[in-house]
């Protein structure tokens, strides 16, 4: 049986509101939510937790996808990286001044190129746009 997700690009203003919303769509049954990680979120596609059980086909809507793609595209990617480069963060520095330096130089790929590449990975996951 095919499940169908849907996320609201609507609600989506930036990476934290991104969270909220997936915790909405695959967490509501759940007495804790995914944190605020990339990783968290590609491990959500494997399954065994939230509304994703395995391997089973899902479909996931994602409606109002520009507003969404806007919302996570440069600012608050450089935003992300800059938070991740500060003095007391525990975060490989190196790792992130590259990835800022590509973005800023236009080479880059912004949170929601990101999240799109961890969806296409998952070959249970089919995304459409609405």
């Amino acid at each position: 049986m095919d499940n169908e997700f849907i996320i609201n690009g609507g609600y989506i203003s930036g990476i934290s509101t991104f969270y909220q919303e997936i915790n909405r769509v695959f967490m509501h049954d759940e007495n804790w939510k995914i944190s605020e990680s990339l990783d968290a979120f590609n491990d959500l596609l494997y399954g065994g937790f939230g509304s994703i059980k395995g391997e089973e086909t899902n479909t996931v809507i994602w409606k109002n996808m520009e507003v969404s793609r806007y919302a996570l595209g440069y600012e608050a990617t450089r935003k992300y990286y800059l938070n991740k480069l500060l003095p007391n963060s525990p975060f490989n520095k190196e790792h992130f001044r590259i990835k800022l330096d590509e973005l800023e130089s236009g080479k880059g790929k912004t949170y929601f190129d990101i999240i799109l590449e961890i969806i296409a990975e998952h070959s249970n996951i089919k995304l459409v746009s609405e």
